[in-house]
């Protein structure tokens, strides 16, 4: 099944926070979802004996109380009900923890910052979220709207990126969607002055890949239009994105392990920083 039926919502009353709840309400709504927003304050790091403990305590659970009480707001407004949850520790640890203790099938995030750093950096709880979890994430930026009509799936015909076209192949079917898919080569000066059947043979990867995803669709009946792109991955995603309108980006998230969970740059992330539509990370 394609629909998710239990979705964990982040949730710290920024304004991308805002909208990220609002979207997911419609989602929701359309598929009689249930949705448990979370809101997550700070450890207290200071002498616990020189103040009271319960008042420091209260003091730290009271804003987290707030963001929940607005986030309750919010969704009266979009008419669904929601659960909430409160706790208190390093973000994205609780995120995950949560989505994996309530079994959530899919963690929504809004995305803030339009400038450049904020975009390439793309958040830091987002980025650890990513690297942590084994749940589907959908990253929706401040301004973004959601549709599942119009799906762009990046792949590269790796495992993570064959799991990615299940979900967008589920997604495009179930919802009578159509699936463009895009397949990118690297490629720069010196990428050219490598030989031009170097060349040939990355550009007939990128076709083999796509046959996949011509075959796997067809077999299901689902509609697709097929892209081959050269340039910096993220930037040919992204502007591919923007070219067909796209309402959705699909992608896998590649396996990290260790320190290397929390280094930024990948192409998904720098996607997710970049892209203008909603992106759903789907892992393993």
């Amino acid at each position: 099944m394609a629909k998710y039926r239990k979705i964990l919502v982040a949730y710290d009353g920024s304004r991308s926070a805002k909208n990220a709840l609002s979207l997911a309400s419609q989602l929701a709504r359309e598929d009689k979802s249930w949705i448990k927003v979370l809101a997550v304050v700070p450890p207290y790091h200071g002498d616990l004996e020189l103040l009271g403990v319960a008042d420091i305590k209260a003091t730290i659970a009271g804003s987290g109380q707030k963001l929940l009480a607005e986030a309750k707001q919010i969704a009266d407004q979009e008419e669904v009900h929601i659960l909430t949850n409160l706790e208190q520790g390093e973000a994205y640890e609780q995120i995950v923890h949560v989505a994996e203790e309530e079994s959530c099938d899919l963690i929504v995030m809004g995305r803030k910052g339009q400038g450049k750093l904020e975009r390439e950096l793309m958040g830091s709880v987002t980025a650890r979220v990513i690297g942590h979890t084994r749940k589907d994430i959908l990253v929706i930026p401040e301004t973004a709207k959601l549709s599942w009509q119009n799906i762009l799936l990046a792949t590269d015909g790796s495992t993570c990126c064959d799991n990615a076209l299940a979900r967008a192949l589920e997604i495009a079917q179930e919802r009578a969607a159509k699936l463009n898919a895009v397949s990118v080569v690297y490629s720069n000066d010196e990428f050219y002055a490598l030989g031009q059947d170097v060349v040939k043979d990355l550009f007939q990867h990128a076709d083999n890949v796509l046959d996949k995803v011509e075959k796997w669709a067809g077999d299901l009946g689902v509609q697709t239009e097929l892209f081959v792109r050269d340039g910096d991955p993220h930037q040919a995603i992204t502007d591919l994105a923007a070219e067909i309108s796209a309402s959705l980006i699909v992608m896998g998230s590649h396996g990290r392990k260790g320190l290397t969970r929390f280094l930024m740059g990948s192409v998904t992330e720098r996607v997710i920083g970049y892209a203008e539509c909603p992106v759903l990370v789907c892992h393993l």
